[in-house]
């Protein structure tokens, strides 16, 4: 049985036993992955996932089952599931099903030219950058990770309110991580490509990047404790915004989770600062046309010039502040953003260090989910980059501990770099350019 002729099927038999509106929400994914050690293949996997979600209102409260065995002979056990889970829901919110917005905007996630890469040309690929990596010097002791992976998916989301969504999407990615050593001096490293287009992967820039890295660790000492002007590099501060991404969600303003409660159209950041939330971002790996629900996205800039002009919304928070869903609804009742990013400043890395006479480039953030507070904003993190002294990087630093509060930071903004990079995708993809500020406290020496 087809999957359109075992929805329909399942709309059917559950309308016959009492269930009113009901939704489907079908995702059937690939996954493949290989790694390379010392030249041989270490390891390889092949495996596929179908998962069908279904939920429907029973004397008003909304019923939640599921399957991995996607066939006619699950549907009576969807349809029980759904009825004794609504059974014994006890809250008395309102429920509905989605109906769907007014019009999508088109958006490609698929790339058909990544189902002609051979498994072949993927693990020369791998096989490329781990030699490249061990031939760049001598000092590279050990490639500890040499991997490539790329995903496909195709999901449908369809109801018995006339909502009938379907989308497909892939992607691929390498990542390499080495480690150096010099005496009794150790460093590690990692670096990552991901994308759509197979043809712009670069093994020898993939692993230059980590070696040269790890390399230019190798002697970092600790600095004397004091407040600095700091640079946070570009991937530490995708490191960073990531951590506190649930402060914009509506979710937590509406629970008292955030301190952004109250400031819509209010001055939080740096007038030098505007993050946005792009789903149609050509390229984005976080790029769609709808939401885990069903509703449209939509491009927003979530903080404009320094201003918070929007929270990020699914069908219930919206709801709740009688506004218009902004589709960031992640599935169940998560919240987030799709393509994230600080939008670009004017000046290079180089040209923001040159402004600093003594002060520090931050380039790792360890501790990211202990260390710090996503309610009250407070952080105190080890961390590790480079001192600068007379405008130019002078040395490699370590055991450090950096300290502030992200609320105060993004309003002591003082240069945004030009150099936006991204991190690795997942149900969101968030990038920053460096950005220079005012002044954190370092805890060291």
């Amino acid at each position: 049985m087809d999957k359109k002729a075992l929805i329909d099927k399942l709309f059917q038999l559950g309308k016959e036993r009492g269930l009113e509106d009901m939704e489907v929400s079908y995702r059937n994914g690939t996954s493949f992955s290989l790694s390379i050690f010392k030249s041989e293949l270490d390891d390889y996997s092949l495996s596929e996932s179908d998962v069908l979600s279904f939920r429907g209102i029973y004397n008003g409260k909304m019923g939640y089952s599921y399957t991995e065995k996607v066939d006619e002979t699950s549907i009576e056990l969807l349809i029980n599931g759904a009825i004794e889970n609504a059974k014994i829901i006890s809250s008395e919110d309102e429920v509905e099903i989605f109906a769907g917005s007014k019009e999508y905007k088109e958006v490609n996630s698929y790339n058909p030219s990544l189902d002609n890469v051979s498994e072949l040309e993927k693990i020369e690929f791998a096989k490329k950058a781990e030699e490249i990596a061990y031939s760049l010097d001598k000092r590279v002791s050990t490639v500890q990770s040499c991997n490539y992976v790329d995903e496909s998916s195709e999901s449908i989301i369809c109801n018995t309110k006339g909502l009938n969504l379907h989308k497909k999407s892939n992607l691929t990615l390498s990542y390499i991580g080495v480690v150096v050593k010099d005496g009794d001096d150790i460093k590690s490293k990692y670096s990552f490509v991901c994308g759509r287009d197979f043809s712009k992967f670069d093994a020898e820039k993939l692993a230059k990047e980590a070696v040269e890295e790890a390399l230019s660790m190798l002697g970092a000492k600790s600095i004397k404790s004091g407040n600095y002007p700091i640079i946070v590099r570009n991937d530490t501060m995708v490191d960073l915004l990531q951590a506190f991404t649930g402060i914009f969600s509506a979710e937590s303003v509406q629970k008292d989770l955030s301190l952004l409660k109250g400031k819509l159209n209010e001055q939080i950041a740096s007038t030098k600062l505007t993050l946005v939330d792009d789903p149609f971002m050509e390229g984005g790996l976080a790029s769609r046309s709808y939401d885990f629900e069903g509703a449209a996205c939509t491009f927003k800039n979530v903080i404009e010039n320094g201003v918070l002009k929007t929270y990020l919304y699914n069908l219930k928070t919206a709801k709740k502040a009688n506004v218009e869903t902004t589709g960031n609804s992640l599935g169940g009742s998560g919240i987030g953003p799709s393509n994230f990013y600080i939008k670009n400043g004017d000046k290079s890395l180089d040209e923001i260090v040159s402004t600093i006479d003594k002060g520090l480039l931050i380039t790792n953030l360890d501790g990211l989910h202990a260390g710090l507070n996503t309610i009250s904003g407070d952080f105190s993190l080890s961390a590790s980059g480079y001192e600068i002294e007379n405008g130019k990087i002078k040395r490699p630093v370590e055991q450090i501990t950096v300290a502030g509060n992200f609320f105060n930071m993004i309003k002591n903004i003082e240069e945004i770099g030009n150099d936006l990079k991204f991190g690795l995708p997942g149900s969101s993809y968030i990038g920053c350019p460096s950005i220079k500020f005012k002044s954190l406290a370092v805890s060291g020496e």
